[in-house]
């Protein structure tokens, strides 16, 4: 006779649970349905879920009536992350294209309602640029990399930053609402963001969007130039090197790095 399967062990079945947690939404998972795919009854489920509770890696949401991952569950992940952040992993790929194309390129994530460098490699031409140095932020909405990153927000998401920015844009010489859902459209067209407003005369840039394995975008890769350097013979290439950068970047992020939710405590540990 075949030996009848091991039952899980409580552990186990607390680890399972995490995973099918962790493939919901923010607004939680109702209890049938996590049952229903852990394959258990749901009591057996309930009781998992509440000593998940107890310890802090899960939380009711919705009433009471859904589950969801909670904070300390993400912080200890942020935690075991922190050896392999974005600056470390980007880091390569901003020195290869600033050596490559001779230019300035940055690495912009976003934070709140705005766009924060979060590095940056100086390239020999001088320029102006938006951000500024390293830590300095934009409304999302304004210049390439901010730009990238708010054309491919989720809908909802993006809505609230374009109410919330607008007036900021506009205090800061930016057309108007016509005028950024022109570029956002375009932005989500061609899949980059090549400008040249003349917000900053003589100086022009190029973004992608840097997407996480579960196609979220999580930051952008910019390179910030003089606008005789960017004209349409030279465009393409720019920005073929700049999507297989981005590609082959997002392929390396850990979900839970604490420089996609709170950039500045990644900063902060840039003087260390």
């Amino acid at each position: 006779m075949q030996a009848s399967p091991e039952p899980l062990s409580s552990l186990r079945r607390a680890l399972g649970l995490l995973r099918i947690l962790s493939e919901g939404d923010g607004g939680g998972m109702r209890l049938k349905d996590i049952a229903e795919a852990a394959g258990c009854g749901q009591p057996t489920a309930h009781r998992a879920l509440r000593d998940l509770m107890m310890e802090g890696f899960v939380e009711q949401a919705a009433g009471g009536k859904r589950y969801r991952l909670a904070l300390d569950f993400f912080v200890i992940a942020a935690r075991a992350g922190q050896s392999g952040g974005l600056r470390e992993h980007a880091r390569p790929a901003l020195l290869r294209l600033s050596a490559t194309l001779s230019d300035t390129i940055f690495l912009l994530v976003r934070n709140g309602y705005d766009a924060v460098c979060l590095d940056r490699i100086e390239g020999p031409f001088p320029i102006r640029s938006f951000t500024g140095d390293i830590g300095g932020k934009v409304p999302l909405g304004i210049g390439q990399g901010s730009l990238a990153m708010l054309a491919h927000l989720p809908e909802p998401e993006r809505e609230a930053v374009i109410r919330f920015n607008m007036p900021r844009l506009l205090d800061r010489g930016f057309f108007d609402e016509a005028a950024l859902r022109n570029a956002i459209a375009t932005a989500r067209t061609q899949g980059w963001v090549n400008l040249n407003t003349g917000l900053i005369p003589g100086m022009a840039g190029v973004a992608v969007p840097v997407f996480d394995a579960q196609g979220r975008v999580v930051a952008a890769l910019s390179v910030g130039t003089l606008a005789e350097r960017l004209r349409e013979d030279r465009l393409p290439n720019v920005v073929a090197m700049l999507r297989g950068e981005a590609e082959a970047l997002g392929a390396k992020l850990n979900p839970f790095d604490v420089a996609l939710r709170y950039p500045s405590r990644s900063l902060s540990t840039m003087a260390g």
